[in-house]
């Protein structure tokens, strides 16, 4: 085996995958402060210690499972909420099974393996599955709400309604432009806002929800096929954020993260 230490290219290897710890943070905490505070953590504790990466799993699972060990031992005890949004997220989230939320992202957000997961958590296949089924049952029930779809192409904004009707979800409407998603928005006020990030006459969803923003004080999900251009360090960013192409599993866990924890977290343009 190697000298991981010696390796000139393995600050490279971590750098290709810290966007997707950082957007899996920021996920599993609601808030891109707190995400990113652990994400920090992780690289500070990798860099006093390699040895957790001089095994044959992929750069990606040795860094989530770096980030496990962390979360495993101060996450789940979380800090006093910030504000009432964040009072009833807390709530909610102390009712779930432990670790129930972390294997459904890393399941539908992330797309690792189940095995993948059981090596990252350090637990059993059947464990990884028994926590996936609960985390989607308890946060399903959890909350529903009327959601806005700013989307442009016609047959993924049928498959986004179907998907969240599916939770119980009722959608406000689908708006294709910028102008009809401030119109939309100023007509029927969503609990959530889910954005594609360019929309049909080549305006930006971004500076859409930032306008709705304006107005209403409701999470936002993003939709992109190009999510690592969107976590680049520079604040305010997305706590939510789906990539494209995606899968119904992945819409309904952010969906449900979305609304459980309410973060307005977004993009500036």
């Amino acid at each position: 085996m190697s000298d991981i230490s010696a390796e000139p290219n393995f600050t490279d290897l971590i750098a290709a995958e810290l966007p997707y710890l950082r957007r899996y943070t920021r996920a599993l905490t609601g808030s891109q402060t707190r995400g990113d505070t652990y994400t920090v953590a992780t690289l500070e504790a990798i860099l006093k210690d390699r040895s957790p990466f001089e095994n044959d799993a992929s750069t990606k699972v040795n860094l989530f499972k770096c980030f496990h060990s962390i979360w495993s031992t101060s996450g789940q005890a979380l800090s006093e909420p910030e504000d009432n949004l964040r009072s009833r997220a807390h709530g909610l989230l102390a009712k779930l099974t432990p670790y129930s939320r972390e294997a459904l992202l890393l399941r539908t957000v992330e797309e690792f393996s189940l095995a993948q997961i059981a090596t990252i958590m350090q637990i059993d296949l059947e464990d990884v599955r028994h926590l996936i089924t609960k985390a989607n049952e308890e946060l399903s029930h959890s909350v529903k709400g009327r959601i806005m779809i700013i989307e442009d192409e016609p047959i993924i904004a049928a498959d986004l309604k179907a998907i969240v009707t599916s939770l119980g979800h009722e959608v406000t409407g689908i708006a294709r432009t910028h102008r009809e998603a401030v119109a939309l928005g100023k007509d029927q006020t969503p609990d959530l806002i889910l954005a594609d990030i360019q929309l049909a006459d080549n305006s930006s969803g971004i500076d859409a929800v930032n306008d709705l923003l304006e107005l209403m004080d409701v999470p936002v999900i993003f939709i992109t096929a190009f999510p690592e251009r969107l976590l680049t360090g520079d604040r305010p960013e997305p706590a939510f954020l789906i990539s494209k192409p995606f899968q119904e599993a992945q819409v309904l866990s952010a969906v449900s993260q979305a609304m459980f924890f309410a973060s307005t977290e977004t993009l500036k343009a």
